[in-house]
């Protein structure tokens, strides 16, 4: 597990429009990155466009939203296009960046155990350290929660 004050471990990833994104290269700027299960999913749903409603009051104070998830990128520009989602969504199709951040865990549903993304936030400050590190999040009211979280750290 990723300890609060450590710096974010960096990465480079594609979004929806197959452009290559480095973390490192946002620094100044506050980063939400969460990590969520599919594409097109109930609870990813619901996510995505709270955090997308929200993305005005998050640019206010200079903050940017990246959701990432192993879907590829075809899959999140159709979950992009399909309900209007104004946040940058980033493919970790192997999985690489979700280890990185303790997101890739065991987990059971109906007695069956599997392998998947536990639904996380991290809140990233301007100089590239945890500020906030949340697992096991619950969809509903979260970008809410972490907008408010944001607002007492600028």
């Amino acid at each position: 597990m990723l300890q609060l004050g450590s710096a974010a471990p960096d990465f480079s990833l594609p979004d929806a429009d197959m452009e290559m994104l480095k973390l490192s290269k946002l620094r100044g700027k506050t980063v939400v990155l969460y990590f969520y299960p599919k594409d097109d999913t109930p609870g990813c749903t619901v996510e995505a466009i709270e955090f997308s409603d929200l993305e005005d009051e998050f640019v206010k104070h200079n903050t940017l939203i990246l959701g990432v998830s192993r879907d590829d990128c075809i899959s999140h520009a159709d979950f992009r296009d399909k309900h209007g989602l104004t946040v940058n969504l980033l493919a970790d199709v192997e999985g690489k960046v979700c280890e990185k951040y303790g997101v890739w865990q065991e987990k059971e549903k109906g007695g069956i155990k599997k392998m998947g993304i536990v639904r996380s936030t991290f809140v990233i400050d301007a100089e590239g350290a945890l500020r906030h590190v949340q697992y096991g999040v619950v969809a509903k009211g979260h970008a809410m929660e972490i907008l408010n979280l944001v607002k007492t750290l600028s």
